[in-house]
């Protein structure tokens, strides 16, 4: 029996469909590609859809690299109804009048919300609580306490907004890995008194990656398009082009000099154009944070 020969390194960008959860994607992407070695950067909720960046073989390396650039959303936020997991997945817990909010209350709670700020996450989400799952612990009926953390929100443009009983925000949202769009449904909501949560959430980019080059499922089921793995490096993050000797020292996970490229990572190409890792500047030194070679 011949062995099928394992599909190029690279990244496929899906555009993943609701009702789906990453693992689902991850699980489908194994057949679709013929290999094992599939991973993604960056969960989307099963409720979302849009982009989720799917990396096959080597590429699977660059994954928690990718997770953490910044992403954009389109989103759609219901005032004046809370649930128990900040969207509308849950049970409803609360239900407030919205009558009395303006169109100027959601300027100035989206202000107020727009930056470097603190940010519960949902207590039904995956941060570990413990040892702990946070989400296991809350369909337990425990009470989980998440401590805030430090997030970045860019941008938070608001694009159309129904006034009411309740109140309907869509908004397209700039932001830093780590943000729970769900958290920000929430605390607008809570900031204006009346509570929130999410309705609709569609992710269109990651990083470089926009969701006008992603595809569905079923396109990818007829033609397993992947972006070949320096290709997608190149996209994401600054490029050094090194000598051959300097190739050679970093394919052994070598240190080279810093050039001044900045601290995030770095994707260093061999004279002939071939990926040999990444690395990050730090103390004078760039150190491999990942090698693709050998």
């Amino acid at each position: 029996m011949t062995r099928r020969p394992p599909p190029p390194s690279g990244i496929i960008i899906v555009d993943k469909p609701s009702g789906w959860t990453s693992h689902d994607v991850v699980g489908k992407m194994r057949g679709i590609a013929g290999t094992r070695k599939v991973g993604h950067a960056g969960t989307l909720d099963p409720m979302a859809t849009g982009v989720l960046v799917v990396g096959v073989e080597k590429a699977t390396r660059l994954l928690g690299h990718l997770a953490l650039t910044e992403k954009v959303y389109e989103a759609t936020m219901r005032l004046g109804v809370s649930t128990n997991t900040d969207d509308a997945e849950g049970e409803e817990t609360g239900r407030t009048s919205a009558a009395a909010v303006t169109a100027d209350d959601v300027h100035k709670g989206v202000a107020a919300l727009t930056g470097r700020i603190m940010q519960v996450p949902p207590q039904v989400s995956a941060i570990k609580v413990n040892g702990e799952r946070a989400y296991k612990l809350a369909r337990q009926g425990e009470e989980v306490a998440l401590q805030a953390r430090p997030i970045t929100v860019h941008a938070f443009e608001v694009t159309s907004l129904v006034l009411g009983e309740s109140v309907d925000v869509t908004a397209t949202i700039t932001c830093s890995s780590g943000t729970y769009i769900r958290s920000l449904a929430r605390d607008l909501g809570d900031g204006l008194g009346v509570g929130g949560h999410l309705t609709a959430l569609r992710r269109t980019r990651v990083g470089p990656y926009a969701v006008e080059n992603a595809l569905s499922i079923e396109a990818l089921q007829k033609e397993c398009v992947i972006l070949p793995i320096a290709d997608a490096v190149s996209q994401a993050f600054p490029r050094r082009d090194v000598t051959e000797e300097e190739a050679r020292l970093v394919s052994h996970g070598g240190r080279l000099k810093a050039v001044g490229l900045g601290e995030g990572p770095i994707g260093v190409f061999a004279p002939g154009g071939e990926l040999l890792a990444l690395v990050e500047e730090k103390g004078g030194a760039a150190r491999p944070l990942a090698v693709f070679v050998g």
